[in-house]
């Protein structure tokens, strides 16, 4: 979906000025807000409900904002921009004493990304700013992937939204930190483990979930996320799908059966999408129907896991 320059522009004011705009990218849509500015991120974590502890992602326009923000930038980072920025990748390093403490969750690292949007790459070049911007929803709800997803979950809790029309990718970035020892998986996303060995090796895998109360290496990592606020649980096979299906229905309850489409990246691209959809159906609860337990799926079922997880 066009959007004009003068809209463009006049978002990129808002974040020079301390204000929140709310973006597509290639992957979901984002809230954004100066990195910079501490007083401007904080209205991000109070929009959203977000704990302190989980860290924002930064977005750049592109590797040439690198620099400032960060202690080091090892080789293995560098292969890694070069090969998918931009893109759905992250990747966390040590951070600069220019990026403040809020944006981090108080941790070491920042997180990194140059977006594949047109509309968020005219934002981010506009602003002169790298944007840090979570999902633009409320904390621990689903991912938007429209503009529509936006402003039912946040309800005008943003100054500005760029409607760019559906994010094409519909998950979350890859996650990756990176240090001098290596290269280490903390969110799987839509860039999987075999096409990040094709960049630097080896890539070993990383936690499952962050501890509570202490900075999270990465977004994404606590165990509850991703959740529609219909009760979600999630099956392993067709069979067990049938019998919770046939309990909640035998209490009287109103079931909506999910099951993935397909190809791994159609499903990701359609999976928030058709939750949104199945959360404004007067459920009393989703049943979804795990996919495959291959790296070709793994962050399908990384997304759905944490929907269905309890609080």
């Amino acid at each position: 979906m066009p959007i004009e320059t003068e809209e463009i522009d006049r978002a990129a004011a808002s974040i020079r000025a301390g204000g929140l705009v709310a973006f597509p990218t290639e992957t979901v849509y984002g809230l954004g807000a100066n990195a910079l500015d501490p007083v401007a991120v904080a209205k991000i974590f109070a929009a959203k409900g977000r704990p302190g502890t989980n860290p924002l992602i930064v977005h750049l326009a592109n590797a040439d904002q690198i620099p400032p923000l960060v202690e080091s930038w090892p080789i293995a980072a560098r292969k890694l921009a070069e090969r998918f920025w931009p893109g759905p990748l992250t990747i966390v390093v040590r951070k600069s004493a220019l990026v403040p403490d809020i944006v981090t969750g108080s941790g070491p690292t920042v997180a990194l990304r140059c977006p594949n949007h047109p509309v968020a790459l005219a934002l981010l070049n506009a602003a002169g700013v790298p944007i840090a911007a979570p999902s633009a929803n409320r904390s621990g709800e689903l991912s938007p992937t429209t503009a529509e997803h936006v402003r039912n979950s946040l309800n005008g809790r943003f100054d500005i939204l760029l409607d760019g029309g559906p994010c094409p990718g519909g998950l979350e970035s890859t996650v990756v930190e990176v240090t001098d020892a290596g290269v280490r998986l903390l969110r799987p996303g839509l860039i999987g483990i075999a096409e990040l060995e094709t960049a630097v090796g080896t890539v070993e895998n990383g936690p499952i979930s962050s501890a509570p109360n202490s900075p999270a290496p990465s977004p994404g990592l606590s165990a509850k996320h991703y959740a529609p606020r219909t009760a979600l649980e999630c099956a392993a096979t067709p069979a067990d799908a049938d019998f919770l299906v046939n309990l909640y229905e035998t209490a009287g309850l109103k079931v909506a059966r999910y099951a993935c489409v397909e190809t791994p990246i159609e499903a990701a691209k359609a999976l928030y999408a058709d939750l949104h959809t199945l959360d404004t159906g007067c459920f009393n609860r989703i049943i979804a129907l795990l996919p495959p337990e291959t790296e070709a799926w793994r962050a399908v079922r990384d997304r759905l896991t944490r929907a269905g997880a309890e609080e």
